[in-house]
């Protein structure tokens, strides 16, 4: 009870229902509401009207879909009606603008008219770049589609038939690849007969199925040629040569039942009789034909998915849809055919054999996720299933010419579906292909940590930086084969290396005055520290760079750096930057992670270092100093020495844009700063340099977790050499994020 009070709350708190619409370009002046509307809006219109095409570059129909129902055939609820029916085309809405940046208009038609429904859509060409039927009961569905897919020149796609099969047909494949039974030779079972199950035996029979070996049933059982009663066309395109007429005969020595009706229709006794190492997709909602603990009952042998996101191998409609559309509109197709479909599902095949991502891991509660029987299709949260379908439509929209906009080059399509996912992504692939244009060696301390090793397998997959690994080799490679890692790259255990002995003779030349014998830095090298052992190797030209952290806390990973690698010449100390990427900018914060309380000549040092990294993103550095004081108008100590830093930037870097001091809202709101016409800065600060230790780590750190920004870092600026930190908590995508940028630190140096 408990669980449905949340979702009224959850629909009815605040503004009423899911979605609003928002504008994309400004209205805030007379000159924006002339070029929005009158007189300005006739200069699209003309065009359009002279080249319907330049309707995709005028107007948002390029990027809108409509959801479409009359609500017959709703959720597992049946024939609610069109106006009860409107929370779940909202709720679509949210799914295509969540997982593809697609936006939606739900229409909700109040009519069981088929005809009626046609006529809509039809009418509603002009508007829409696609349309989504959803929720229409069968047989009715079936004529709609098929008239509209005829008629209309956009794609039409219902997702209650082919979204659910497309996405089980991948888990299928992936099932079968897991029990090592070839698709032509399994037989099937589908138990239902309305949208989705004619939908899933049309996919299985184009992946492979036998048509002779599969069987359907409905309310009535077995359909089978000769059956009169409760046939249709669509039922009469399965029915089957047997002797069987009910399901639980169809089961006996069946290896795959397909479920798109009702609790409880599957049985223990039916899972029992199965063929070896039976395949069951129970997909009614919200209660399977029977529960995975059920099924496992009768069976240990048996690989079960269901609807439900609260078992393993959820049927998830969510994982198809958003990412068709957006392949789909991408290259204008006219429609979504069927190797379109089957494009899909080998995508979706794959991306589940491949390594999942922390980050998804993380998004259901640090869950595992390993190919396997309880893992067959990828999550919808995973945000590579955008990268893997969308790509894999349009190119099959391509090769079967329904394609009007074929897309030039796939390469850089992926990309930009990637910087659609935000600005971080869009940062990182640029940092990222720079450190893929010339890969540097990076040691890695922590060599047998698993993050590591899986962080270390994306690395040379992808060309991004060559690895070493420091440890126990043979914990190392043990490790590896635990998580079935295959990987090629130096592994050295500083016990028993032939570089260790003329390290500690160079660590003892750099630490005899500190207190360090030559015996203590041997000791050191081989047993106590890797840290010190990696960055000797950075040191001694070995490696390019050190990354390290993840086990430690930060000071035991950059006190040794500092004793080893040391800072700059010149410099007063090294200084910690983080990226903090929000949805439509970059902003650059130091310093977050070292010095505690600066002087004025760190605080300077602090600004140059950090205009010198974000010029090396290719980011023009506006730097803004932080104080509680405006321009001067608190005569305090610490305006003061902000003041001073602010000199001494002007004196070392003259054609750096620097401003100080100054209260954080004046350097990121363009409007404040209209007041002080003497500023250098015209527009936004990108570079944050605060005062002390306290306000930089403290604002990071609510940035990041109250403000919805990503941080990435801490970027040490000031070494000899590249070494930078990690922190206990990364992932694999930060561990490869800070190793890019290590590697585009290496090429600079």
């Amino acid at each position: 009870m408990a669980k449905f009070k949340d979702s009224l709350e959850y629909h009815s708190s605040g503004r009423k229902g899911k979605i609003e619409v928002v504008s994309t370009k400004p209205c805030q002046t007379a000159e924006d509401l002339s070029l929005a509307y009158s007189p300005g809006v006739a200069e699209p219109c003309l065009a359009i009207q002279k080249n319907p095409e330049d309707a995709y570059k005028y107007t948002a129909k390029g990027n809108l879909i409509a959801v479409v129902s009359n609500g017959t055939a709703v959720l597992g609820l049946g024939n609610l009606g069109a106006l009860a029916g409107k929370p779940v085309m909202e709720g679509k809405g949210i799914l295509f603008k969540r997982f593809a940046d697609i936006d939606v208009f739900d229409i909700e038609l109040d009519t069981e008219d088929p005809d009626e429904i046609i006529k809509a859509c039809q009418l509603l060409e002009p508007t829409f770049g696609g349309i989504n039927l959803e929720d229409i009961k069968a047989p009715e569905c079936f004529y709609i589609e098929e008239t509209l897919k005829k008629t209309m020149k956009i794609p039409v796609f219902h997702d209650d038939q082919h979204g659910t099969a497309i996405i089980a047909s991948a888990a299928l494949l992936n099932a079968l690849y897991l029990v090592d039974k070839k698709i032509e030779d399994i037989r099937i079972v589908v138990n239902g007969a309305g949208a989705a199950a004619n939908s899933c035996a049309k996919l299985a029979i184009a992946l492979g199925v036998k048509p002779d070996n599969m069987i359907m049933c409905d309310t009535k059982g077995v359909i089978y040629k000769g059956r009169v009663e409760g046939m249709n066309p669509y039922k009469e395109l399965f029915a089957a040569n047997t002797h069987f007429r009910t399901l639980e005969e169809a089961a006996v020595g069946a290896d795959v039942l397909f479920g798109l009706s009702v609790k409880g229709a599957f049985t223990k006794e039916m899972v029992a009789s199965m063929a070896p190492n039976p395949v069951i997709f129970a997909m009614a909602n919200p209660d399977p034909e029977i529960t995975p603990e059920d099924a496992i009952a009768a069976r240990s042998d048996v690989m079960i998915a269901t609807g439900r996101s609260d078992y393993p191998n959820q049927v998830n409609n969510v994982l198809g849809f958003p990412f068709i559309f957006r392949g789909a509109l991408d290259c204008r197709a006219t429609c979504i055919n069927e190797e379109m479909k089957l494009a899909a599902v080998k995508a979706l095949a794959e991306l589940a054999r491949e390594e999942c991502p922390d980050s998804v891991c993380k998004a259901y509660g640090n869950q595992k996720f390993v190919f396997g029987p309880n893992y067959i299709i990828p999550k919808p949260f995973d945000p590579r299933v955008l990268l893997h379908v969308a790509p894999a439509i349009a190119q099959a929209a391509m090769e079967t010419g329904v394609a009007r906009q074929p897309i030039e080059d796939m390469a850089k399509y992926i990309e930009l579906l990637e910087f659609s996912q935000g600005k971080s992504k869009e940062i990182m692939r640029m940092i990222i292909n720079k450190a893929k244009s010339d890969p540097k060696t990076i040691v890695f301390p922590e060599g047998d940590n698993e993050k590591i090793l899986r962080a270390a397998k994306e690395l040379v997959e992808e060309g991004i930086a060559k690895p070493i690994l420091i440890g126990d080799q043979k914990k190392i490679v043990q490790k590896m084969a635990e998580l079935h890692i295959e990987l090629d790259v130096p592994m050295i255990d500083p016990a028993d290396s032939n570089l260790t002995d003329g390290y500690a003779e160079e660590l003892y030349y750099l630490r005899q005055r500190k207190g360090l014998t030559l015996s203590e830095s041997q000791r050191l090298l081989r047993r106590k520290s890797r840290t010190h052992f990696g960055s000797m190797m950075v040191r001694m030209g070995d490696a390019d760079a050190l990354l390290g952290g993840i086990d430690t806390h930060y000071p035991e990973t950059i006190r040794p750096a500092l004793e080893v690698v040391g800072k700059q010449k010149g410099l007063s100390s090294v200084h910690g930057l983080y990226m903090m990427v929000f949805k439509k900018g970059v902003y650059f914060l130091a310093d977050t992670t070292v010095t505690i309380d600066p002087t004025a000549e760190e605080l300077a040092e602090t600004a140059i270092l950090s205009a010198e990294k974000v010029r090396m993103l290719d980011i023009e550095p506006r730097i803004a100093m932080l104080s509680f004081s405006n321009f001067g108008s608190v005569n305090h100590p610490q305006a003061k020495k902000v003041q001073r830093a602010v000199e001494i930037v002007k004196e070392r870097a003259p054609s750096l844009i620097i401003e100080g001091e100054m209260q954080a809202d004046t350097a990121v709101v363009p409007e404040l700063l209209e007041g002080f016409t003497f500023s250098k800065l015209k527009t936004n600060a990108n570079i944050l340099i605060f005062p002390d230790l306290n306000s930089g780590n403290i604002c990071y750190k609510l940035l990041h977790h109250l403000g919805g920004a990503e941080a990435i870092g801490p970027i040490l600026m000031g070494m000899n050499k590249p070494v930078h930190v990690l922190q206990r908590g990364d992932n694999v995508d930060d561990i490869v994020n800070m190793a890019a940028i290590a590697v585009v630190d290496a090429q600079k140096a």
